[in-house]
Formats: C-alpha cells, structure tokens, sequence
C-alpha cells in the first residue's frame, strides 16, 4: 500500500515536466551503440556525427534516446537528463525509462519512481523497466514490491530473460545482506 501511495506521489512529481517544455537538469537494452560525443553533442543518427545539443525537433528521438542511454549507462546522469529532455515526444517508455534510471542513480528515487510509472503507462510489457522499477523499491526497502515487479517480468518472458535474472540476483544479493 505504502508503495503505491509513493508511486503515485512520484507521478505527481514527474507529471508536469513531461508537459511542458523540456526541463534542463544542471548539472538496459534495447539499443545499439553510438559513438560518444564530447560534452553538450548529441550523436545525430542522421548524419553519423556528433552534433551540438540543440533545442526540442531538432534531432530526432531515436539519436536523443540512443545517446542518453549510453550516457546514463555511463554513470553521466546529468548529461543524460538533458539529453533525454531535448525528444519531442514525452511520452516515449524508452525515453521515460532512462529519464528515470539517470535520476533514480542520482538519489532522486521518488522522481525516478515517476518515470518508470508513466513508462509503463504507455507500455505495460516494456519489461526492463520492471527491472528498474524493481530496483527502485530495493533503494526504498520494499522487497515485497521488488518481488512483485519480479513476476510481472516473468509473466511477460519467463524466468530465462535477462530482465528476470537481474532483478533476481538483486533482490537475493538485498535480502541477504539484510539477513
């Protein structure tokens, strides 16, 4: 309960920046590598060249996301979040997903929270999100909505994916340190 009470607040959260304009911050799967860019560039699949950041439309999502992702993934969560707040459309699970790992990773987990929900609102299956999700609530120590998330996983593609193995080992590494 306490978990779907955090969940919806951290949706609150996250609603209006995901209507209005992109929102600057100072300061898993699913995508092939691009090559990194210097600080402030966006690899623009387009052109195959790392372009200067530039305002909503102007690159297009799919060159937005594939360079955030890497960039979170890179542990740059600052630089993601900008990145990822340039995509036209706000209600991308892809772009909502490491919108909210690059936060979730800075220790904004409530915000993180927020993103993850509003991807799964626009994608139920999207199952790395569960993961991260699923993660999200081992920060907060909620196991039980861990678990949870864990078998919504395998009931979208069983217990031999990747996604299920993850948050597997994360929430038995969590209970037994906790044991």
């Amino acid at each position: 309960m306490q978990s779907r009470f955090v969940i919806s607040l951290a949706s609150l959260l996250v609603a209006a920046p995901l209507i209005v304009a992109p929102a600057f911050s100072a300061g898993g799967g699913g995508g092939q590598e691009v090559p990194q860019c210097k600080r402030g560039q966006v690899y623009d699949k387009k052109t195959k060249k790392c372009v200067p950041q530039q305002g909503q439309g102007v690159i297009d999502d799919d060159s937005l996301y594939a360079t955030g992702r890497q960039l979170a993934l890179a542990g740059r969560y600052d630089e993601a979040i900008t990145v990822l707040s340039l995509a036209e459309n706000k209600a991308d699970p892809r772009i909502l997903n490491y919108l909210g790992y690059a936060h979730r990773k800075q220790g904004r987990i409530l915000v993180g929270l927020g993103y993850y929900q509003e991807a799964l609102t626009a994608d139920p299956d999207y199952t790395q999100v569960r993961e991260y999700l699923g993660e999200a609530h081992l920060q907060l120590g909620d196991v039980a909505a861990a678990r949870e998330q864990l078998s919504e996983i395998e009931k979208r593609c069983g217990t031999g994916c990747e996604e299920y193995a993850e948050l597997s080992a994360q929430i038995d590494a969590y209970v037994k340190a906790k044991g």
